[in-house]
């Protein structure tokens, strides 16, 4: 009696529609699976590198040595290609002037434009696969239910072919027919726990991005030649009158950087 109501008992007595539901809910669970895994491993490593990248960039001394630095890094994560970005469009500024549409306004506006840019692209980037992820946790529920609907009604067809609605002639084919239910929430939970998590995570990425981009606007912007031997004043002024002793906070650090100290 118990191989009659196992679940491979199931597959060899379902029909070509409950097929199809079986391989659609197959086919949404490997592919958010499958997506699970390579962002989660991705993103572990993105942020790995990005916090080292991050540490070495505010110890560099100078934009001249950021220049160096930079074109010496292989590595591709968002950061650098931000801190890439911020360096070529100053550059490719001062070289051609207003004499391009792309470097249209000064340059300030220029840096703007490419930054957020940039932003944009890696935004765009991380929420590959999601909606894959969201598709998954939102719909399965519902394809698994109509799985479910369907073997009952194909149970309560057989039931009255055969003129019998007793427990043991009713239970084998609803238990079946629940499968598909159990199995789309197999495919959904998952889903929904993954897309939750990636999101903050998203979220919590691209406010660091900003926050840095917003470090390379001001770098780049006063950390020209010009203003180089009044910045120095100021920095000097400002660390006369503070302690000695104070912390030394992000502004500080961004300074030092301003400075260009191994021009």
């Amino acid at each position: 009696m118990e191989k009659t109501l196992g679940f491979s008992n199931f597959l060899t007595q379902v029909d070509p529609v409950g097929m199809s539901v079986l391989i659609l809910l197959l086919a949404l669970s490997v592919a958010s699976w499958y997506l699970i895994v390579t962002k989660s491993i991705g993103n572990m490593i993105a942020s790995r590198r990005a916090k080292a990248f991050l540490k070495h960039f505010w110890h560099i001394d100078s934009i001249p040595q950021l220049k160096t630095e930079i074109g010496a890094i292989t590595d591709n994560h968002a950061f650098v290609q931000l801190a890439k970005t911020a360096l070529a469009t100053t550059a490719n500024s001062h070289k051609h002037g207003l004499e391009k549409l792309a470097t249209t306004g000064d340059t300030n506006e220029l840096l703007t434009r490419s930054l957020r840019n940039s932003l944009d692209q890696e935004a765009a980037r991380i929420e590959y696969g999601l909606t894959i992820i969201a598709s998954a946790g939102s719909s399965a529920p519902y394809i698994g239910l109509f799985g479910t609907v369907w073997g009952i009604y194909h149970a309560l067809i057989q039931i009255g072919v055969s003129g019998q609605g007793t427990l043991d002639k009713v239970a084998g084919p609803v238990g079946e027919a629940l499968i598909m239910t159990a199995l789309g929430l197999a495919v959904a939970i998952p889903a929904v726990l993954a897309y939750n998590a990636f999101i903050r995570r998203n979220r919590l990425w691209m406010a660091q991005l900003d926050d840095f981009a917003h470090d390379l606007y001001t770098i780049m912007t006063t950390g020209s030649k010009s203003g180089e031997e009044e910045h120095q004043k100021t920095v000097h002024k400002e660390t006369a009158a503070a302690s000695h002793h104070a912390p030394v906070s992000g502004a500080g650090v961004a300074a030092g950087v301003i400075s260009g100290e191994g021009n």
